[in-house]
């Protein structure tokens, strides 16, 4: 960096120069001419550069007329082929729009920054660090607030599942019951077709026997009488 010792020297005048390159525009350079040393014509060119850079700062579409004023040109023609130069150096980035007669700026270099603008940088970083952090402290919000559907959501999941297992275990159990008690054991049904029941299905027996002895008596006294 230049001391600033030499704004008090005999050099003040290259130092006030310095400063325009540094801080300035070519329109700074116009107020003071008369006390500032000449500049070649790309020395001419780069001062403009650098003011279409302080001007994208401030505006990221710049009229035509804006810059004609600014950059002192004669007509569009020069305009456009100093952007062109301009974005061929890398110091921005954008696009000429013809039709509505402006820059419109994407990216454009930074220039050196004066020690009373700290302040005013400091003081818009800190509201960006502040922004950042309400933006942080919403994000981590928002993902504990899923973090705990989710996890809702997982034991509703294993309580239904849980339900489920249950309701077939019992379904399980109903119809084995179910069937047991409609089933009967074969050999057992036909060991009570075969053995008749206490009391009347005796009596039964009893009958057919004395009828079938009744019908062999009288079989004999008719064979005899004959």
């Amino acid at each position: 960096p230049v001391s600033p010792q030499l704004a008090d020297s005999e050099f003040a005048p290259v130092f006030r120069l310095l400063t325009i390159f540094a801080y300035g525009t070519y329109a700074d350079y116009l107020a003071e001419a008369a006390n500032l040393p000449p500049l070649t014509e790309a020395q001419k060119n780069k001062l403009r550069h650098l003011s279409v850079v302080t001007l994208a700062a401030k505006i990221k579409c710049i009229p035509y007329s804006v810059l004609l004023e600014q950059l002192q040109l004669k007509n569009v023609r020069q305009l456009e082929d100093l952007v062109i130069e301009a974005v061929y150096a890398d110091v921005l980035r954008g696009s000429l729009d013809q039709r509505n007669q402006r820059l419109e700026v994407d990216y454009s270099i930074g220039r050196d920054i004066r020690r009373e603008e700290l302040s005013t940088i400091t003081r818009t970083l800190q509201e960006w660090c502040q922004g950042c952090e309400v933006v942080l402290s919403g994000i981590e919000e928002q993902v504990s607030r899923a973090n705990q559907h989710k996890e809702q959501q997982l034991a509703l999941k294993q309580q239904i599942e849980s339900e489920v297992a249950n309701l077939k275990k019992t379904i399980k159990v109903t119809t084995a019951a179910a069937a047991a008690a409609t089933s009967q054991d074969p050999e057992q049904h036909l060991t009570e077709l075969r053995e008749p029941a206490p009391g009347t299905n005796q009596r039964q027996a009893s009958k057919k026997t004395s009828k079938a002895k009744g019908l062999r008596g009288s079989a004999k006294i008719w064979s005899k009488s004959n």
